[in-house]
């Protein structure tokens, strides 16, 4: 069994005994408010309907390691939040419960993804699990103290109100990031810290986004009755178009940055995968060492592009290693690629990364440190797990000026663990 397994099987199986409970009491003791449960699950299945795929775009290189996943059915996670702190209804008090909120959440989820698995672009299960858990503590938060008169008496139905309803989606906001920073370090292995800081800078996105529409649907109904709530789908949809574009955009110059690093292997200057390998270790060993968002972004696109200075080179170098090569023409070319990737528009910082790879280590910043050790351990591994064995000794020996040992340390480990596709491991024993 692979390490995190039984964590992520844990996840999974509480989310579907909610589900389960959820849908056999509703079905049992009947539906409180039938409109109100219909109009909700209604627009839950517009809004996994209108979501966007869960799959890289075709072409994509998905070099990442354990990459951010964002909603990508923000509506639908706003409208069941938003049933979760139902209240009134255009004056009228609502009697529905947590388990009734899980249920039309499921079963408005079921009936827009079902398309989607058609087309053989199922969900996440993960992201499943997690909006069923979320859900569910948004409504375990709120209902109760409704339904129980505790809200309402002392809070009334002003401002005290609709805060207390944003605390509420905070705190599932919170516990949501939790849950998913857990997953994914079940999954990767990765420091638990940078990964739950990535989680909590999402929420500022379109995390954000959705819990203040939780928020106004909720108070909209509470204040005009279920009409209000095509009109308040409407921004969220036009938020969730802007960040598709937004998406596509990064996408686009991904695959730019990817063709400009296979430059080098189509030119003979490198061998076939080398600048992928090195991207993908990079971001494993940045994430072991603590990196995140745009700093791992700026990584990956320099490890991608760090050799694309030997396209100037006269004379290629032999094999494309540039690790075996004098300290002064590993320079050189760090600086002419430098030069090259200023003039491809991608942030300074990457260019500066590139350029800088070659200094001694003590001159560099931390991505700097990780691309040079990474593509020199690319450069030496070869084949078998014995030239892997042997290319980590080298770097070792170099960490006196070349290589810094924490980044060797921790590639050991990256290693140790499997690495990633395609990079040669380094066994434990």
């Amino acid at each position: 069994m692979r390490p995190g397994t039984a964590t992520v099987g844990a996840v999974r199986a509480a989310a579907l005994l909610l589900a389960l409970t959820a849908l056999a009491d509703t079905l049992w003791h009947g539906v409180a408010e039938p409109g109100n449960a219909l109009a909700f699950g209604t627009l839950v299945a517009l809004g996994e309907l209108a979501r966007r795929s869960a799959h890289p775009e075709a072409g994509a290189p998905p070099v990442r390691a354990a990459p951010r996943r964002s909603e990508p059915a923000p509506l639908a996670a706003a409208a069941a939040l938003a049933y979760a702190l139902l209240g009134d209804d255009a004056g009228a008090t609502t009697t529905h419960g947590v388990l009734q909120v899980v249920a039309v959440a499921c079963a408005g989820g079921l009936a827009g993804i079902v398309p989607h698995i058609a087309r053989g672009r199922g969900p996440d299960p993960d992201q499943l699990a997690r909006r069923v858990l979320a859900v569910g503590f948004a409504a375990l938060c709120f209902q109760p103290l409704y339904n129980a008169g505790a809200v309402t008496d002392r809070l009334g139905l002003g401002a005290a109100y609709a805060l207390f309803l944003l605390l509420v989606l905070v705190l599932t906001g919170l516990c949501d990031a939790v849950l998913a920073a857990l997953l994914l370090r079940a999954r990767t292995g990765y420091p638990y810290g940078p990964l739950l800081r990535d989680e909590l800078r999402a929420l500022l996105g379109i995390g954000s986004a959705v819990c203040a529409t939780g928020v106004v649907m909720a108070l909209g109904v509470t204040a005009a009755g279920l009409w209000a709530l095509p009109l308040l789908a409407v921004p969220l949809l036009l938020t969730q178009i802007s960040f598709r574009r937004y998406a596509a955009v990064r996408t686009v110059n991904r695959q730019t940055i990817a063709s400009l690093a296979r430059a080098t292997e189509i030119a003979g200057c490198t061998p076939p995968g080398h600048a992928r390998r090195v991207a993908a270790l990079s971001t494993a060993v940045g994430r072991e060492l603590g990196l995140g968002g745009a700093e791992l972004t700026v990584l990956e696109y320099a490890a991608l592009m760090h050799d694309i200075g030997q396209l100037s080179l006269v004379d290629p170098v032999a094999g494309g290693a540039t690790a075996l090569l004098p300290a002064e023409d590993q320079r050189r070319i760090a600086l002419l690629g430098g030069e090259v990737v200023r003039m491809t528009g991608v942030p300074a910082a990457v260019a500066q990364v590139v350029e800088r790879q070659a200094d001694p280590y003590r001159e560099q910043s931390l991505p700097a440190r990780i691309v040079r050790a990474v593509n020199a351990y690319d450069d030496l591994a070869g084949e078998g797990a014995a030239a892997a064995l042997e290319a980590l000794e080298r770097l070792r020996l170099g960490t006196a000026r070349d290589y810094h040992p924490e980044v060797v340390a921790c590639l050991a480990r990256v290693l140790a663990r499997g690495g990633t596709p395609g990079v040669t491991s380094v066994p434990t024993g």
